[in-house]
């Protein structure tokens, strides 16, 4: 009877899993306080993808780990970067699997900013070319989807612009536009080996206790050409994702980033919840809000539990 009358359900093509994607061949480096997530070179990321489309996954999202970081972040944009070689891969070997990107800089600069670092701050409007550069370097990979996360103002408009200037008017936008300065990326920043070298990114990136802001933020990034919007992280911001379900009629997504993933994995680990049990009404909980798709660690353990 409960399966009769639920309201809302799960399904793995809800789903978005992030995949690291590090230099090397055969490679699968643990992330320590992201069990038993890790890095992969681009060979382990195929044999992953193909993992992914049998369960029936939604897609992987796609972090880039680069040789060699500089100021400038060239890693990012490079045609021949890590991300780039990574989804022509996959689209090789897999070719109906949705292949999203992140577009960012963080993992890419010496300094670990989203942009380009000045005086200790980070110049909004100068990394805007970074952003469009990336997206269309991605685009023309065969990404099917660009996901810029940095939180500069007036980066969706950079990017949609550059993306029909060089002919990608249909690889669609899937925006971070209400992206909080939040504590939970903790265990992300040793995944994508992204820590800040100075400051933080509270600059740029939202104050946890800014409601109305985040609405104006997702409303300017569609006005900017955005097909789909991201609240992140999850589970602390519910009601943000339930308020942007209500007033905007676009695509929704949420990010139940790591240390969500994590606090629940180390819960479970020492005994106190139950892991299945947890990751099914943390997802559950972030479709009810009014979430269309999750990117989460839980993808494929979620995909084999509803199977």
């Amino acid at each position: 009877m409960r399966r009769l009358v639920r309201e809302t359900r799960l399904d793995p093509a809800n789903f978005i899993l992030p995949l690291f994607v590090c230099p090397g061949e055969g490679v699968r480096r643990p992330i320590g306080s992201m069990p038993p997530q890790c890095q992969l070179s681009i060979d382990t990321a195929v044999e992953e993808c193909r993992e992914v489309e049998a369960l029936g996954i939604g897609g992987v999202i796609l972090f880039g780990l680069p040789e060699t970081k500089d100021d400038q972040a060239s890693g990012a944009y490079d045609d021949n970067g890590i991300v780039q070689r990574a989804i022509r891969a996959i689209k090789r070997e897999v070719p109906d699997l949705l292949v999203i990107t992140d577009v960012c800089n963080c993992e890419y600069t010496s300094h670990g900013h989203c942009g380009l670092g000045v005086d200790g701050d980070v110049d909004n409007d100068a990394t805007l070319d970074w952003l469009a550069k990336s997206a269309v370097s991605h685009a023309r990979a065969g990404a099917d989807i660009v996901a810029p996360s940095d939180m500069m103002d007036g980066r969706v408009g950079a990017i949609r612009s550059a993306l029909d200037r060089n002919g990608f008017l249909k690889t669609p936008i899937l925006s971070y536009a209400a992206k909080f300065a939040s504590v939970f990326y903790g265990p992300f920043r040793e995944a994508a080996e992204s820590a800040p070298q100075f400051g933080d990114r509270r600059s740029y990136q939202m104050d946890p206790a800014n409601a109305r802001e985040a609405m104006r933020e997702i409303e300017l990034d569609l006005e900017e050409g955005a097909d789909m919007i991201m609240v992140k992280p999850a589970m602390p911001y519910l009601d943000l994702i339930h308020e942007a379900r209500n007033r905007f009629d676009v695509p929704i997504s949420a990010y139940q980033v790591s240390g969500e993933y994590s606090m629940i994995m180390a819960a479970a680990a020492n005994g106190w919840i139950d892991l299945e049990r947890a990751m099914i009404e943390s997802l559950t909980s972030i479709r009810r809000a009014g979430a269309d798709f999750v990117l989460t660690y839980f993808a494929k353990p979620a995909a084999k539990f509803l199977a």
